[in-house]
């Protein structure tokens, strides 16, 4: 959530790594105006380079359509399992703060004009 934030507010390249020992999950947002291209690559360790990667699967989205899937996707867990029951099945606190943080960033980026939103 916060490397999406940080696309929000303008940032134009962020990354975010998933450890699944010993396989690592590394996301790539790279922001060109109201475009985002996205990359996973699975790489065999975390501190490996991309370049060792292998890209499995990669988008081109609209910024406000990326910030709109994770927001939902998290507002969906939080539904499903509860706050308490996310760190039994994950280990961590529900990230409520950086959700919040990244709703603030994406409504006021939504109020400055750059993009057009309509609720579905």
């Amino acid at each position: 959530m916060t490397a999406v934030t940080r696309l929000v507010v303008g940032e134009t390249e962020c990354r975010a790594q998933f450890e699944s020992e010993p396989t690592a999950f590394r996301w790539i947002f790279y922001r060109e105006g109201t475009h985002v291209w996205i990359r996973l690559l699975e790489l065999a360790r975390g501190s490996d380079h991309d370049n060792t990667g292998t890209e499995i699967w990669s988008t081109q989205q609209n910024i406000d359509v990326v910030a709109r899937a994770v927001i939902r996707c998290f507002d969906e867990v939080v539904r499903e399992y509860g706050e308490s029951a996310y760190r039994g099945k994950w280990g961590e606190h529900f990230p409520r703060t950086e959700l919040e943080a990244l709703r603030i960033a994406w409504r006021d980026h939504r109020g400055d004009g750059a993009a057009s939103w309509a609720p579905p």
